[in-house]
């Protein structure tokens, strides 16, 4: 008998608790070993006074068996609760969010028959990040934030993935035309890696195009890796036109553990009804037992699943007058699950997982060495006038030690010196103070700067230091500057 792979498992809220029996029950039936620990997270452990929705006992299971089948929660609206799935994969470390969007059609109403797309997604950074301010009156900020080791990461298992399952092509989502630091630094990464696998084709879209072309023509994708905002969005709309985001699972795949579930939420009002499709959660656990090393289980339970679909036994979201033969419940799909097990579809391609042995999860490596120069200070002041000629005129004379008043620009566009008439401004500018030539200045000079700005009245919301990186400049322009 097998070794039982220790797991930790959470029921959630809304139809959790029924769409996990369910997907227990077919997985027991299927000969998953599994030694099974059970957590309490979201709504009750919220309400309960835990803003962060789960309790401590349950992060010392989580770190124990570092495998995590969770299903969907409620997250109650306003105060300081925050999204419990945000807090597991970043605290995890699960820094690669998986999901196959695959169409089964005619069984599934789509208009991708052939569809089968696997978005790979950043996880821990870009906007998710989570840092925000607010810098004036009238604007709020949000830092995009992406890492060297963290593109690389991302960007390499995205590659492995392709490789271990026999997919041809990887594509990369950016919008560098524009952002051309962060998304810029994706996109490189993306090319570098991409000429260490030779085997595969590669590709660059632009996030817009490329999205339209995803949502017209999913058949010229294979596996598609996007920064974390790009493939949140992205891997719901992916899902969706495959056929449904209730029949998507998605893994979340870190060093030291990984994370299985539904993508879609806890959808209270059909809690305890026996209504609710679990096969989105279920589909996830699928992906967990290829993580864990049960392929074999795997292949069984999904092929026991994609024939229940093809026999037209279906949960109320899924039925479809002359396509479908019975409408069925929560429980009484997953027995029709179990009664298919040792069947393999017809129409449907079979499901067929490797029982290679994994290769270890990509890490990102942090650089260090460059020469770093001080080259002058961003500094953001609110100006309730909203006008850049009376703020410009006030800045430049309070200018001294060296540094002189470069450019400002309001919410990204360069409003003096020069600036048109014709452009809107708000009551927060970036000021950029500056050496002539781009000289290399000292802290100190900065410094001095900012406390004469701030002596003279004007109020300073931010600074942000100028560094070039190996004369590298480090900081971008204005839109027109």
């Amino acid at each position: 008998m097998p070794t039982k792979v220790p797991i930790t498992v959470a029921h959630g809220d809304g139809i959790g608790p029924e769409i996990m029996d369910a997907t227990l029950h077919i997985l027991k039936e299927g000969g998953a070993a599994l030694d099974i620990e059970t957590i309490e997270i979201g709504e009750k452990v919220y309400l309960a006074g835990n803003s962060a929705g789960i309790e401590p006992s349950s992060w010392e299971s989580l770190r124990r068996t570092k495998v995590f089948l969770k299903a969907p929660i409620t997250t109650p609206q306003g105060g300081g609760f925050k999204s419990l799935n945000v807090t597991c994969r970043k605290a995890l470390g699960l820094f690669a969010n998986v999901r196959p969007c695959v169409s089964y059609h005619p069984y599934v109403k789509t208009k991708h028959p052939t569809m089968d797309v696997v978005i790979v997604r950043e996880n821990e950074e870009d906007l998710y990040a989570g840092i925000e301010y607010q810098i004036s009156e009238n604007v709020v900020q949000c830092l995009k934030l992406f890492s060297r080791p963290g593109c690389e990461k991302i960007v390499r298992y995205a590659f492995e993935y392709a490789r271990t399952n026999g997919r041809k092509k990887v594509t990369c989502f950016t919008k560098d035309n524009i952002m051309k630091m962060t998304d810029g630094l994706f996109h490189k990464i993306f090319d570098e890696i991409a000429a260490e696998y030779g085997d595969l084709e590669n590709e660059h879209w632009i996030v817009d195009i490329g999205a339209a072309k995803l949502a017209d023509t999913p058949e010229a994708f294979d596996v598609v890796v996007m920064p974390n905002l790009y493939g949140d969005i992205l891997s719901d709309v992916a899902a969706q036109i495959a056929g449904s985001v209730g029949l998507a699972g998605s893994a979340n795949i870190g060093e030291h553990g990984a994370m299985f579930e539904a993508i879609h939420g806890s959808a209270p009002r059909r809690a305890g009804q026996n209504l609710a499709n679990p096969s989105g959660l279920f589909l996830g656990s699928v992906l967990m037992l290829v993580h864990i090393g049960q392929a074999d289980v795997a292949a069984r339970v999904h092929n026991a699943w994609l024939k229940t679909i093809e026999n037209g036994i279906h949960t109320y979201d899924m039925f479809k007058e002359g396509i479908s033969k019975q409408k069925v419940g929560t429980k009484e799909f997953a027995q029709a699950v179990v009664a298919h097990l040792g069947q393999k579809p017809e129409k449907l391609k079979p499901a067929a997982y490797s029982t290679a042995e994994r290769k270890p999860v990509p890490t990102g490596t942090l650089r260090h060495g460059a020469t770093i120069d001080l080259v002058g200070i961003d500094i953001y002041v609110d100006w309730p006038e909203a006008n850049p000629n009376s703020l410009g005129e006030k800045l430049s004379a309070l200018a001294g030690d060296g540094l002189s008043l470069l450019m400002m620009s309001n919410r990204g566009v360069k409003v003096w010196p020069d600036g048109m008439a014709e452009t809107y401004c708000t009551d927060s500018f970036r000021c950029r103070f500056m050496a002539a030539g781009g000289a290399p200045v000292s802290q100190e000079q900065t410094l001095a700067q900012v406390g004469r700005v701030m002596a003279a009245g004007i109020s300073v919301a931010k600074t942000e230091m100028l560094r070039n990186y190996d004369g590298k400049q480090g900081f971008s322009l204005a839109q027109g500057q």
